[in-house]
């Protein structure tokens, strides 16, 4: 028996494609009268010396902030009466701060864009949303963006 989706967790980048998944989970959200948390995750910059690894608290708040911004922005962008919307800012790496959050907010679904990298890129940067689907506690929709 299949329990009712109530939390849809959006991880969003800034991009059009997660634009494309954001619109998919807002759609069922208000088919479903599901609750949609949109989540962007960030790493804080380092820089390697020869015996240490520095990260400026400067510019780790500059980066939390103007992504606090662009996800109210968002928020603000996309909420519409009946339907509620909420935002959460993580740092740490992506895949592994969705299925924390996931986890941590009992999301019901994970609705999450997916570029379609292939070959070399995939390899050298890896697929957020494969990791993010073999290790999420919940069911996870992959949303393919724009056609390039």
């Amino acid at each position: 028996m299949s329990r009712p989706i109530e939390r849809i967790l959006v991880p969003h980048d800034f991009s059009e494609t997660a634009d494309a998944a954001l619109a998919m989970a807002l759609d069922l959200a208000a088919r479903l009268r599901a609750r949609v948390i949109i989540l962007h995750a960030y790493e804080a910059p380092t820089y390697v010396f020869p015996e240490s690894v520095v990260a400026t608290a400067d510019l780790v708040g500059q980066i939390r902030g103007a992504a606090e911004e662009a996800l109210a922005g968002l928020k603000e962008r996309v909420e519409k009466p009946g339907l509620q919307v909420e935002t959460m800012l993580c740092q740490g790496v992506a895949w592994s701060e969705i299925g924390r959050a996931a986890k941590e907010i009992g999301a019901d679904l994970v609705v999450m864009g997916t570029h379609g990298r292939r070959g070399l890129s995939r390899a050298l940067i890896g697929s957020v949303a494969e990791k993010v689907v073999r290790t999420a506690p919940c069911p996870v929709l992959t949303v393919h963006g724009p056609a390039a």
